[in-house]
């Protein structure tokens, strides 16, 4: 099963092109789990080449302990082979904290570099803790002085790529509009029930590639429903192609020409996930599921209130809900 060739994609910074199935680290409650770095190398062993962190997730370190184990022990050839991302939390997107953001990133993840580092989130909360809900004052976004510190991240090498995470066609217009270098990644929240239509094509157009979270609906996190996983198109779609619901979904997301973020730790499933490449989904199913009613699932209330720079999920997501 470590054999598995998985189909990539180059960024618009040419450097290592970015697996399109990744396998995401984030166990909620954060840091919940006790053996997240015997997941991440079961993950390895099984062909997972692209792995997606954040300092929020408090799973750097066991990820970081999972990739030197499985060097030592021949899993992987070399760091190369891997395609490793994580993530700037709101309490550090101010301009003056985000190389050494990175740097305490680097040093929990046992990394020279990481392949790509995303702003978290279009918000700058105080600076301090690392949480979720963001307790302290929500203040405005500073993209300029965030950006800057994002490309200066770039050019020390100490991330390959650089872009965002939940940001609207709107914001990214914003920051295109500052930037020196382009955001090389979007990552938001994607699957049949929240498609993403309109932001898809405008990132297209600009040359910024979609990773897709949430592939099946996020159930048991913070913000996540059901929804994804008891929708009756999708589960009638499975049943006639002998698929999974979950594995219609990642097909799905896969077709669209995005790179896809799995996270199971049941090791069926993680086996389960991988298998999405050698079948495709027909016109008359595709077209199905392009009717899904839609609705947003991470409308992101922790971000919104009365005297924050987002007053409404509508403002923070400019509409885009």
């Amino acid at each position: 099963m470590a054999n598995v060739i998985f189909p990539e994609t180059t960024l618009n910074t040419s450097s290592k092109p970015i697996p399109l199935l990744g396998f995401g680290t984030a166990e909620f409650p954060f840091g919940s789990s006790d053996n997240v770095k015997e997941h991440l190398l079961h993950a390895i062993q099984l062909g997972y080449r692209h792995f997606d962190s954040a300092s929020i997730y408090l799973s750097e370190q066991p990820l970081g302990e999972a990739v030197a184990d499985a060097l030592e022990v021949g899993l992987l050839n070399s760091r190369d082979e891997l395609f490793i991302t994580t993530k700037l939390w709101c309490s550090d997107a101010h301009g003056d904290r985000v190389v050494p953001a990175l740097q305490r990133s680097l040093k929990k993840l046992r990394l020279e570099y990481v392949d790509l580092y995303l702003v978290h989130f279009p918000v700058s909360s105080k600076p301090g803790e690392c949480e979720v809900p963001v307790k302290e004052d929500l203040l405005q976004f500073d993209y300029e002085g965030v950006w800057k510190a994002m490309e200066e991240c770039q050019k020390l090498g100490l991330a390959k790529s650089i872009g965002v995470s939940n940001f609207s066609s709107k914001k990214l217009e914003k920051l295109l509009s500052i930037a020196e270098i382009a955001p090389a990644v979007n990552q938001v929240e994607m699957n049949p029930l929240w498609q993403q239509q309109k932001l898809r094509e405008f990132c297209k157009e600009k040359g910024i590639h979609i990773t897709a979270y949430s592939p099946l609906g996020a159930k048991g996190t913070l913000w996540g429903t059901n929804r994804v996983m008891e929708s009756e198109v999708l589960e009638e779609i499975g049943k006639a192609k002998g698929r999974t619901l979950a594995q219609v979904c990642l097909r799905w997301a896969y077709e669209q020409g995005v790179s896809v973020l799995v996270k199971s730790f049941n090791k069926e499933r993680m086996k389960e996930n991988l298998d999405i490449f050698d079948w495709s989904l027909s016109l008359e199913e595709l077209n199905k599921i392009s009717q899904i009613p839609q609705k947003k699932g991470c409308v992101g209330v922790q971000f919104v209130s009365p005297d924050g720079p987002y007053r409404s999920p509508e403002e923070l997501w400019d509409e885009e809900i």
